[in-house]
């Protein structure tokens, strides 16, 4: 069994930039370490991260590698630019090593991949808020709709 992690970047304020440029907000900040040390206290780990290469994603990336093992890194823009067929694509060709995975992304299309995996009515998710699905299957590449249970709810 496969298990994917999806995490929705922390909250984030405006900027005087561009969105790709926006900073988490200290109460962003605050709610991401609040959520890192109950994943702390379960021994939580990934083989692999994929996180987008805005601001706010790789901030919030940061925050959650002082609280889980991660294997591997990766950032990606494309993530940012949320496409669900992307991103599925992402997924089916991770390498079959691994077993766990966390994407760290953006709304509207994290919480979209969520329903779309899981077939669970659409959960808008907020900021910070990550998702753990059991994925039924035993090969990245067979990921799609319906082949994820959503497991639990990290807030």
């Amino acid at each position: 069994m496969k298990q994917l992690f999806l995490l929705r970047h922390g909250e984030a304020g405006f900027s005087d930039g561009t969105d790709f440029q926006r900073q988490l907000t200290q109460r962003g900040i605050e709610r991401l370490h609040r959520m890192g040390v109950e994943l702390k206290s379960r021994s939580l780990g990934v083989d692999i991260m994929y996180c987008s290469t805005a601001e706010r994603t790789m901030e919030t990336a940061k925050i959650m590698e002082s609280y889980l093992a991660i294997g591997e890194e990766i950032f990606l823009k494309e993530i940012y630019e949320g496409n669900l067929g992307a991103l599925i694509n992402l997924i089916e060709n991770i390498p079959s090593t691994h077993n766990s995975c966390l994407i760290v992304g953006h709304n509207p299309i994290i919480s979209l991949l969520v329903s779309h995996i899981s077939g669970e009515s659409y959960l808008n998710m907020q900021p910070g808020m990550m998702v753990c699905l059991d994925l039924e299957i035993n090969e990245w590449q067979m990921v799609g709709l319906n082949t994820g249970i959503l497991k639990e709810v990290f807030q």
